[in-house]
C-alpha cells in the first residue's frame, strides 16, 4: 500500500496559519489510520487465503482416498478397501462442516472487513482536501498581509482598500473551508480509530466459535472413524501397539535386499 499521508511529503511554510503542534497531532492520527489500513487489508487477504486453503485440505485428502480405492492394493484386500471407503465417506461429512465454517467466515469476517476497508479511500480524499484548503488558507493570508504592508497614498488608497477588502473576503472564505475540513478530521479520525475494536469484536467472536464447532465435530468424527477401523482389524490394539506394529513392518521392509537404507 502506498503512503497517502500528505504530512510526509512537504515542509510547512515558515509562517503557517495553523500551529505546528496542531499539525503534529493530526499527523499522528493520519499515521494511525495508515497503519490500520495496512493491517486491515493484510488481515483480509490472509483470511481469504485461509478459506481457500481450507477447501484445498479436504480436496487433497479426497484425492488420497480415491487413489487408494483405485489401486490394486485395495482391490486385492477387501478389508482394506472397506476401511478406505469408510474414510472417504467421512470426508464427505467433513466437507459439509468445512463449507459451513467457510460460509461463516465469509459472512462474519470477510464481508465486514471488506466494508471496513472501503472507507479508507474516503479518508484519503478528506485528508488531501484538508491539505488543499490549508494551502489556500495560507496563500490568502499571505496576500492580505502583503496588501496591508503596502503604502497608501492619495492616488491609490481607494484601489488598495478595494483590493484589501476583496482579499479579506477570500481569506475568510478559505478560513471557513479549512476549519470545516480540519474539524471533521480532527473529530472523526480518533473516533474511527477507537471504534475499530467494537467493529471487529463480533467478527473475531464468530470466527472463534465457528472454529470450535468445526474442530469439535471433526474430532468426534475422526475418533469414531478410528474406533471403527480398529474394530474391523483382526485384533484391537492401542495407539502405542499400532505404532509399534507399523515400525516392525517398516523395519522388515528395510531389511529386504531390494531396499537401500539411507
Amino acid at each position: 500500500m502506498m503512503s497517502w499521508n500528505p504530512f510526509s511529503r512537504h515542509t510547512a511554510p515558515k509562517k503557517n496559519v495553523v500551529s505546528r503542534t496542531a499539525e503534529r497531532e493530526l499527523e499522528k492520527e493520519v499515521k494511525k489510520v495508515e497503519r490500520l489500513e495496512e493491517t486491515s487489508r493484510k488481515l483480509y487477504k490472509d483470511t481469504k487465503r485461509w478459506v481457500e486453503s481450507n477447501q484445498g485440505v479436504i480436496a487433497s485428502e479426497h484425492k488420497i482416498t480415491q487413489n487408494l480405492l483405485s489401486s490394486q492394493l485395495c482391490q486385492m484386500e477387501p478389508q482394506l478397501g472397506a476401511q478406505i471407503t469408510d474414510w472417504d465417506r467421512s470426508l464427505d461429512k467433513q466437507e459439509l462442516y468445512m463449507k459451513e465454517l467457510n460460509t461463516t467466515v465469509q459472512r462474519a469476517v470477510l464481508e465486514p472487513m471488506k466494508k471496513f476497508n472501503s472507507i479508507f479511500p474516503s479518508i484519503q480524499t478528506a485528508v488531501k482536501k484538508r491539505e488543499q484548503s490549508l494551502q489556500e488558507y495560507n496563500k490568502c493570508q499571505s496576500k492580505v498581509e502583503k496588501y496591508q504592508g503596502r503604502d497608501r497614498t492619495g492616488q491609490n488608497v481607494i484601489k488598495m482598500e478595494s483590493v484589501l477588502n476583496k482579499s479579506r473576503k477570500s481569506l475568510q472564505s478559505a478560513k471557513d473551508e479549512f476549519e470545516t475540513q480540519n474539524s471533521a478530521l480532527t473529530e472523526d479520525l480518533p473516533k474511527m480509530i477507537d471504534g475499530r475494536v467494537d467493529y471487529f469484536q463480533p467478527s473475531l467472536e464468530a470466527l472463534i466459535k465457528s472454529q470450535v464447532t468445526y474442530n469439535s465435530e471433526i474430532y468426534r468424527m475422526c475418533t469414531e472413524l478410528s474406533d471403527q477401523l480398529s474394530s474391523q482389524g483382526s485384533e484391537k490394539c492401542t495407539r502405542e501397539n499400532r505404532a509399534s506394529k507399523i515400525q516392525q513392518s517398516l523395519d522388515s521392509i528395510k531389511a529386504l535386499s531390494i531396499t537401500l537404507d539411507e
